[in-house]
């Protein structure tokens, strides 16, 4: 077993441990009542009201955990569980998704460069998928494929390293937001922190990961000989 095959195998388990821990922060946190009677929809409202940003509209968007900020429609898309409820968890993930808005608005740099790859990486992912798989078995008669098949994988990789600090910077942004106009009580305050911090790490591990698997099809692609 290659080095970059068994990195990739303990990612994963790391992984499946962080997305286990974030399903039951946020279910433990959505149990804690706000004191301020405010539901996300509302925090995420005032939290952008707040920032001087009035063409951001705040709606409502089917499933659990598919909170997202659209800069094409500038959309706040705020799940069923976020939404109208009102609790700690709500709070936390209305003011991050708030926090790419604000991001936008004032021209973050690296949501910026973000976006522009968006394209680029929804057709590199594919291309890649196809070109690492037929690589593999032409690596000994024709090892340029896999390579090439590489080169589009690592436009998925920096664009999974480039989210990082997109991510870190909305919740940094939120927590702020929160502590400064008092919006949470401490407890409240430290929960929203606590949640915040296992949804980053998912991302934190997804760049880990997509680093070792191009790892690992380099490794396949220099032992060819």
């Amino acid at each position: 077993m290659s080095g970059a095959y068994l990195l990739i195998l303990i990612i994963g388990g790391v992984g499946m441990f962080v997305q286990y821990q974030l399903k039951s922060k946020f279910k433990h946190y959505s149990k804690t009542h706000l004191q301020n009677g405010l539901s996300g929809k509302e925090i995420a409202e005032k939290m952008l009201a707040d920032n001087g940003i009035t063409d951001v509209k705040v709606v409502s968007t089917k499933g659990m955990l598919t909170d997202h900020y659209n800069p094409k429609t500038k959309t706040v898309n705020l799940s069923e569980g976020v939404y109208n409820q009102i609790n700690t968890s709500a709070a936390a993930v209305a003011a991050h998704e708030c926090g790419h808005a604000v991001q936008h608005a004032t021209s973050y740099r690296w949501l910026e460069l973000r976006s522009k790859l968006v394209p680029t990486v929804g057709i590199s992912s594919k291309l890649a998928s196809f070109l690492l798989i037929a690589g593999i078995f032409t690596v000994n008669s024709f090892p340029q494929l896999l390579l090439i098949g590489i080169l589009f994988f690592a436009a998925t990789v920096v664009f999974s390293i480039i989210t990082l600090p997109v991510e870190y910077d909305a919740s940094n942004r939120a927590l702020a937001w929160l502590e400064n106009k008092n919006m949470l009580t401490p407890d409240e305050q430290s929960g929203a922190k606590d949640a915040l911090k296992w949804a980053a790490r998912t991302y934190l591990v997804a760049a880990l990961s997509s680093i070792a698997t191009l790892l690992y099809y380099l490794n396949i692609y220099n032992s060819r000989s």
